[in-house]
């Protein structure tokens, strides 16, 4: 399999996911519940390092390399729609 093949099968199957991602459908309270609380509702990653008050440096966002970042946002927003439109929570204790 030459490097082409390899590139070409890697994007159907990053293609595959991001589809597979976009068509869940979120009936379940628990299963909301969950993803609301292990998909954080910002980058993780972004860090200011200060030492004695001074900033040294900051370490920008790095979610938006994430192949899937789109997918997974998203899924997390139909979560916080379904548990808020369709169970009456407040969604704050999510933000």
């Amino acid at each position: 399999m030459n490097l082409s093949n390899k590139a070409s099968l890697n994007n159907s199957l990053l293609n595959q996911i991001r589809y597979q991602l976009e068509a869940v459908e979120i009936h379940n309270y628990n299963l909301a519940r969950l993803l609301c609380k292990i998909i954080p509702s910002n980058c993780p990653f972004e860090r200011t390092v200060k030492i004695l008050g001074r900033t040294l440096f900051r370490i920008p966002p790095l979610c938006k390399l994430n192949p899937l970042y789109e997918q997974v946002v998203g899924l997390r927003f139909k979560c916080l729609l379904y548990l808020v439109d369709e169970c009456g929570e407040d969604a704050t204790k999510y933000c």
